[in-house]
Parts: structure tokens; C-alpha cells; sequence
């Protein structure tokens, strides 16, 4: 009996250790979207929402709403690269100043980072920081965005500051995590 009661005691430790570490580990999921192209991950709990007009695909928090990705697929003029459109903080800069002229709203976008990344097959990623102010508070954005079959995609992360550092690691992942193929 008290072997019985040891084993059934170390088949439940057993299965909390190994259950505290598939939690740690799983903190994001996979999206593809093999019509256009393009992978990521996202954070666990987070649901695919209506992307309406703008936005190929977004998924959000479902306790904090207002806590998002999304992926934009923008045309370019033929041929062009990324490198073509400017370095990281220029195109960053020209990103910034196209999200606050696209509303009537007082917003101010700050770029805090620029940065190229390359990737495998000769990708070059450029990862950008933003800092949002807007009527409704402050957010901090991450984007990642590359040039590939006559298009920008650009994966943007997004969550007001007050909750940035909580969910900062998830997010650089994520950005990390978003892929054109």
C-alpha cells in the first residue's frame, strides 16, 4: 500500500513538473497565413478578431483588448527592396509619420529603436520601436517589416505602457518569430 501511495505521489509530481514546464515554455503559439506567405507567433490567450479594412490579420488579448498584433501587407513599386525604401530609422521615420498623419487625432509616434536584421536566404528584417502618445495614452509599439514579391508586410505589436514591461519579453519574441516566405 505504500508503495501504491508513493508511486501514485511520484506519477503527480512527476506530472506538475512536467506541467510547470510546458507552461514556461508555451507562452506564444503559431499563426501561418500560407496564401500570402508569412508566419508568426503570438501570445497564449490572445484570439483572432475581424481585421476589417487595413490589418490582414489581428489577434488580441482577450483580458486586455487592447493589447494586439496584426500584420499589414502594403504594395511597393516594382522592383524595389527594402533597402530600397531607406535604412531602418529612415524607413522607421517615414512609418512614424504615416501612422499619425493617417488620422485626424492628435497622436505623437516617437521611433525609439531601428534596426536591420538579416535573415536566412538573404532576408533583411528592419525591427522598430515606437512610443505612441495618443488621446487615448501612451503605447509601445515593436514592428518588424520586410519587402518581399512587390509588397511591405509589416507585423506590428502594440500595448499601452503601463502593461509594457509585463509583456515586453512575449512581444520581442513574437516580432522575433514573424516570417515571409
Amino acid at each position: 500500500m505504500l508503495r501504491r501511495l508513493a508511486a501514485v505521489l511520484l506519477v503527480a509530481i512527476a506530472a506538475l513538473s512536467l506541467q510547470g514546464c510546458i507552461s514556461a515554455g508555451s507562452g506564444l503559439k503559431s499563426y501561418a497565413n500560407t496564401y500570402q506567405g508569412y508566419q508568426f507567433m503570438y501570445p497564449t490567450g490572445w484570439v483572432e478578431i475581424k481585421a476589417g479594412e487595413g490589418p490582414d490579420v489581428v489577434f488580441h488579448d482577450i483580458i486586455e483588448p487592447t493589447d494586439n498584433v496584426s500584420v499589414v501587407i502594403s504594395p511597393v513599386a516594382e522592383g524595389k527592396t527594402l533597402a530600397d525604401l531607406g535604412g531602418p530609422t529612415e524607413v522607421g521615420y517615414k512609418l512614424s509619420k504615416s501612422i499619425t498623419a493617417m488620422t485626424d487625432s492628435d497622436r505623437n509616434v516617437e521611433l525609439v529603436n531601428a534596426q536591420a536584421i538579416d535573415a536566412d536566404e538573404g532576408k533583411t528584417y528592419y525591427i522598430l520601436e515606437y512610443v505612441a502618445d495618443l488621446p487615448s495614452g501612451v503605447r509601445h509599439n515593436l514592428a518588424s517589416a520586410i519587402v518581399r514579391r512587390g509588397q511591405l508586410y509589416t507585423f506590428n505589436a502594440s500595448v499601452p505602457e503601463a502593461r509594457w514591461e509585463k509583456v515586453e519579453d512575449l512581444l520581442k519574441q513574437s516580432v522575433a518569430s514573424f516570417s515571409v516566405y
